[in-house]
């Protein structure tokens, strides 16, 4: 499964992306100009069911032969002041269902203030970030990596970066999935480092990690469309292989 948000592209430009890759099925949300914008791809044969979506969630069932489970590609709101509209949607979203349920995105927000380098971040935000994860009874999944997922690529004292990007879930669904953990990879272009949630419900040897790069920036630069033709030749037919292998064009 792959979620991508701040596509920066229409519905329809990312289905013509989505195209490009074999045996994917997906859904895409719009963006609002040239801001925001979702998509969320699965394999073909996963068994999955849309719920809802909006400019700021996609939430899906997964079809399981071992039970089914939930997973929603979240955005938070970018400012501030909007931050308390991404908490009341997370509350709204943690009663939909009952099923084991994971969540995974960009947040805007950390939980605490080692979760951030350079800057501050007032106590009373990441307050409210932590109190609508405990509400929803979500957890964060233990990652791999650099600590931080956001650079804002100045240098010196003005440099700052925080871990923004992150997956959290109901005990139910960590209980479902007990191996699970989260790969911070390395950051490219974009400001943000892709995150990629492996999970398993039995123990796997962890083989290193892979190299998925997926960069939104991609879309508004000179030679994207060669860059991602060229991704073909090297990576295949495989949504993982062509995007990394586009990223190093």
């Amino acid at each position: 499964m792959v979620f991508l948000c701040e596509t920066k592209l229409s519905g329809r430009e990312m289905q013509t992306v989505r195209a490009k890759f074999d045996g994917y099925d997906g859904m895409e949300v719009d963006s609002v100009g040239r801001s925001g914008g979702l998509a969320f791809w699965c394999k073909k044969g996963v068994r999955c069911e849309i719920l809802s979506a909006s400019v700021h969630y996609m939430d899906f069932v997964v079809r399981d032969d071992e039970g089914d489970w939930r997973v929603t590609g979240f955005y938070g709101w970018p400012a501030v002041t909007d931050r308390h509209l991404s908490w009341q949607l997370l509350h709204i979203s943690g009663r939909q269902s009952n099923l084991p349920w994971v969540c995974v995105g960009d947040f805007n927000e950390i939980l605490s203030a080692n979760e951030m380098k350079g800057g501050s971040r007032a106590q009373w935000q990441m307050n409210n970030f932590r109190d609508a994860m405990d509400d929803c009874g979500l957890v964060d999944v233990q990652f791999e990596g650099y600590a931080f997922t956001w650079d804002n690529g100045q240098a010196g004292d003005t440099n700052r970066q925080s871990r923004i990007d992150r997956t959290m879930g109901t005990t139910e669904w960590l209980e479902s999935f007990p191996y699970s953990y989260l790969i911070h990879m390395e950051r490219e272009w974009s400001d943000h480092s892709p995150i990629k949630l492996v999970f398993d419900r039995r123990e796997v040897k962890r083989e290193g990690m892979h190299k998925f790069r997926f960069e939104q920036v991609w879309v508004g630069e000179d030679g994207c469309e060669e860059a991602i033709r060229r991704g073909f030749e090297r990576g295949g037919l495989d949504v993982m292989n062509v995007l990394g292998a586009s990223a190093k064009v």
